[in-house]
């Protein structure tokens, strides 16, 4: 009998088959269940020490998931889906992580039963569509103008955070900004970048309640001269540069020869001349205002203070393009191609005040600003950031809403009826496949499940009335679970309703992240990085100094 031949390395480990995709659905089970008491508004917080020994106090999904060190290859595919349900849609990250947990869980006793895990992929696909379909016809439109319907629906996201005791503060922020930085694109499409143009200035001090929407920009710098340039402008015209305003200096070395001490006058005259010329062309538009993103020397700043010109240097890209687009500016690259239609003019008021210990410039009362600065005030720097992902999951729900304005009821209603649709076509589903469709159905009750227990009701008493309830006809499809006092409530009448977006997008990335992890049979660590570094220790065996690796491997 021939010696069996080593194909990896002896330090490697393999895991293959059932074990496997059981060790994969413990791990994203295990994710879920980190984050599962912070469901609905009677979550609970988490608290992450990170290495520099900073505190994390937070019941957002992603940003607790953010925090945790994990080692296995599907607890860190989970934690991926939370932050790509984050950037996608910016609210239901907590949803995804429970939903696909609990689809993995489903799948145990399928593959238990020596069901294809192909097959189970193909039941939960065909669940998936019903599920999309379910969502669709309870959905239904509304005006993105009815400031009070906006507010309800932001409210019911921010609701379960530690701002809701805040009542409509984070709702109107929100709504604020998004409306704000909506651009109709022409085509009936609007853009909403508020990543790019709504940016959250945290200002630690003051009361929460001082947090507030700019009708224009703010940023953390002062004038370069501050005794002397003027630091508050009514109806300022505002010139943007991203070109330096000195004396441009050598690439690497540069060699000057003089013969006489004379010479180094003449370098300094020239100097100083190409810095009056590019001030003399800024000069002649007559701007009160000039921002640059590179450098300016202190001889420009003393040519630009003799003509009356205020000027701040060395501002970020992100802030220049949102000032740009707030007083209707152009950014500028050289001081001979400025025109007359790069000034800004659409902003009333530009004025440098003092926040804490810092100077701040404003730029405000715009006409038509399209971006925009949200101070947050507070009492302290974690409270803050809490205060900074709440908001961002606000944000994103605003946005969702006035992109593909169409609502959901929440409070686990549309899991509820999607439950009983499967259940009600599961029949016309044939051979195994069946039994899958049917799991799915009873996987996505796992989020008025949560919710009932989060808020201490009796899980299997309260989920029994909301199933008969549902059975009762599709009319009862908006009841759900009021996550307060986890009694059935009507949320048509509680006002509790979520973006279709945001429901269609945490079905999609659950079940395509349930079918993607059930699909591995095999996983393999401890491979050497340093390939073709010399042979490993105790590794593959080998006749010739190269071999092919797939020729290595067992017939």
């Amino acid at each position: 009998m021939a010696a069996p031949m080593l194909v990896l390395q002896a330090n490697t480990k393999r895991d293959s088959g059932r074990k496997a995709q059981i060790g994969n659905i413990a791990a994203a089970k295990a994710v879920s269940d980190i984050i599962r008491t912070t469901l609905g508004p009677r979550s609970m917080l988490k608290m992450l020490l990170d290495a520099q020994g900073g505190i994390v106090l937070t019941n957002d999904g992603n940003a607790i998931l953010r925090e945790i060190d994990v080692v296995h290859p599907a607890a860190k595919s989970m934690i991926d889906l939370s932050r790509t349900q984050d950037e996608e849609v910016g609210d239901g990250t907590t949803s995804v992580i429970i939903l696909a947990g609990e689809l993995l869980h489903s799948a145990e006793p399928l593959l238990e039963e020596k069901i294809h895990p192909t097959v189970i992929v193909r039941g939960y696909v065909k669940a998936l569509e019903e599920a999309l379909r379910v969502v669709e016809e309870v959905s239904f439109p509304v005006d993105v103008n009815n400031r009070e319907e906006m507010q309800k629906l932001v409210n019911s996201c921010v609701g379960t955070k530690y701002t809701a005791r805040f009542g409509n503060l984070i709702a109107n922020l929100a709504l604020d900004a998004v409306l704000t930085v909506v651009k109709d694109r022409g085509d009936g499409t609007k853009e909403i970048d508020v990543k790019q143009y709504a940016k959250v200035e945290k200002v630690p001090g003051g009361r929460i309640e001082d947090s507030c929407v700019l009708d224009g920009v703010m940023f953390n710098k002062d004038v370069v001269v501050p005794s002397r340039m003027k630091r508050k402008i009514e109806n300022p015209r505002i010139l943007l540069m991203d070109c330096p305003l000195e004396f441009k200096k050598g690439e690497s070395q540069t060699n000057v020869e003089m013969e006489k001490e004379d010479d180094f006058a003449v370098l300094l005259k020239v100097e100083e001349e190409y810095i009056e010329q590019i001030c003399d062309q800024i000069a002649s538009f007559k701007p009160d205002l000039v921002i640059t993103e590179k450098g300016l020397s202190d001889l420009a700043a003393h040519f630009l203070y003799k003509r009356g010109i205020s000027a701040i240097r060395r501002l970020r890209k992100t802030d220049n393009n949102r000032i740009a687009r707030a007083c209707g500016a152009t950014i500028v690259s050289r001081t001979d191609e400025i025109r007359e239609s790069d000034i800004g003019t659409g902003a009333g008021l530009f004025e440098v005040r003092k926040l804490g210990d810092e100077y701040f410039t404003f730029i405000e009362n715009c006409t038509e600003p399209k971006a925009c600065s949200i101070i947050l005030r507070g009492a302290s720097k974690d409270v803050l950031n809490e205060i900074e992902r709440n908001l961002h999951d606000a944000l994103g729900v605003a946005r969702n809403v006035v992109q593909d304005p169409k609502l959901v009821p929440g409070g686990g209603a549309v899991e509820m009826a999607i439950s009983r649709a499967i259940q009600r076509t599961m029949h016309n589903i044939d051979g195994p496949e069946q039994l899958a469709y049917k799991a799915v159905g009873t996987a996505v009750e796992v989020i008025p499940r949560t919710l009932i227990q989060n808020c201490g009701a009796n899980v299997i008493r309260t989920l029994t009335k909301l199933r008969a309830k549902h059975a009762e006809g599709d009319e009862a499809c908006t009841f759900g679970i009021n996550g307060l006092t986890g009694v059935i409530t009507d949320m048509k009448e509680l006002g509790v309703w979520e973006p279709c977006a945001v429901k269609t997008q945490t079905l999609k990335t659950a079940v395509e992240s349930a079918c993607m992890l059930l699909r591995i049979d095999d996983i393999v660590s401890g491979l050497s990085k340093n390939k073709g570094q010399g042979a490993p220790r105790g590794g593959m065996q080998q006749e010739a100094e190269e071999v092919d690796s797939e020729r290595a491997l067992p017939e």
